[in-house]
């Protein structure tokens, strides 16, 4: 079976919506019937279901080339930064966060939210479509706590330096934070190389799979140091202690995680991760490559506006365009079996791995057809 064969939104849409949601494949599908056959069959199999969650574990650790016992396996990036923020000590001099304007608003919000326990916000401020690497070494000082960034901004799809962001902020003695939901799944990542403290995600979009999964990789060096406060009791050393007199964190970066896991979630979650390991990551990055080059080609050839950093190196597999009146236009897409999305209004176009240029062509004769939207 091929590529486009497992998605059958494929035979009736041309669906570029995957910086939102990723299209549903057959194996998502199936592993959501799995979940409810295990359940009905096996009433209520919680090895299984806990082995699952481990293998969830392992799948995360092995897309960032991180080990098992530094990921915490949870529902939203929102809970894991939401721990996160809650075991660093913002009481002393060291309380300042740092914050790229390209953040998803979830990042932003957590971090305003430590106001009230001493943190002291700092943006770093886009020039157009990208932000300067210089301006994060005006923003970190010695009293920065950590540097908060996006690896693709889910505006515009510009793409960070982040080696040099990292190298930047642990010049200061600072932490990072890496926001890659809009990049896991579309290239390789290697937290080693990187050199970065944190890394979140989830598998909503380039992952495949749905809603209610993510991770959260936590340096493990760093774990004995951090407390959370914000838990449940899967963070606990022993889930099974049921102890209401004591906190016993876990020694491994499942300190981490909240309450019961997202059991149906984890099986579409590992079927994702399962496909995207399956194709490779090195051909998904050169495919993207080569859609996203024939996206912004065919754009400029047409006068469109490139939202988007037209230089690869500068963006994700997220490609915009300017409208003034993009609620219409995306409108219009969808009439013509085009699915896309909007953000700050520009329409967002995110090609994945089941995407061709037959796609992109559809897409670029549609856009004409509407060139009045656009230009």
């Amino acid at each position: 079976m091929s590529i486009r064969d497992r998605f059958p939104i494929l035979q009736k849409k041309v669906y570029l919506n995957s910086c939102s949601q990723g299209a549903l494949s057959l194996d998502v599908k199936q592993a959501y019937e799995t979940y409810l056959r295990d359940w009905d069959e096996k009433g209520s199999p919680w090895e299984v279901w806990m082995e699952r969650g481990e293998a969830a574990r392992q799948a995360f650790a092995g897309l960032v080339n991180a080990e098992p016992d530094e990921v915490a396996v949870c529902t939203s990036v929102s809970a894991g930064v939401s721990a996160l923020a809650s075991a660093l000590d913002f009481s002393g001099e060291r309380n300042k966060v740092v914050v790229s304007d390209f953040e998803f608003p979830t990042i932003g919000q957590i971090w305003h939210a430590q106001e009230r326990r001493g943190a002291r916000v700092v943006h770093v401020p886009a020039a157009g479509n990208i932000i300067p690497t210089e301006r994060f070494a005006e923003a970190i000082d010695e009293r920065t706590k950590i540097v908060s960034i996006t690896h693709v901004c889910f505006r515009n799809g510009s793409r960070l330096d982040v080696p040099a962001i990292v190298e930047l902020a642990h010049r200061q003695g600072a932490l990072v934070l890496l926001d890659s939901y809009q990049a896991l799944g579309t290239f390789p990542i290697d937290v080693k190389a990187l050199q970065v403290d944190f890394l979140t995600g989830g598998t909503l979009k380039y992952l495949l799979a749905s809603a209610g999964l993510a991770c959260l990789y936590v340096r493990k060096d760093l774990i004995p140091d951090l407390q959370p406060t914000t838990l449940g009791w899967f963070s606990q050393a022993n889930i099974f202690a049921m102890d209401i007199y004591a906190n016993s964190p876990s020694p491994t970066a499942r300190r981490f995680e909240a309450g019961s896991p997202p059991v149906p979630n984890i099986y579409a979650g590992l079927a994702g991760i399962n496909l995207i390991q399956s194709i490779g990551l090195e051909k998904i990055e050169t495919h993207l490559l080569e859609l996203t080059g024939a996206i912004k080609e065919g754009a400029m050839q047409r006068g469109f506006t490139l939202v988007t950093p037209a230089d690869p190196a500068r963006h994700g597999a997220l490609i915009t365009l300017r409208s003034h009146n993009v609620t219409q236009l995306v409108g219009r897409l969808e009439e013509g079996g085009i699915i896309t999305s909007s953000r700050d209004n520009n329409l967002r176009i995110s090609p994945h791995i089941y995407n061709n240029l037959d796609d992109v062509n559809r897409l670029m004769d549609c856009l004409t057809h509407h060139k009045e939207l656009l230009v």
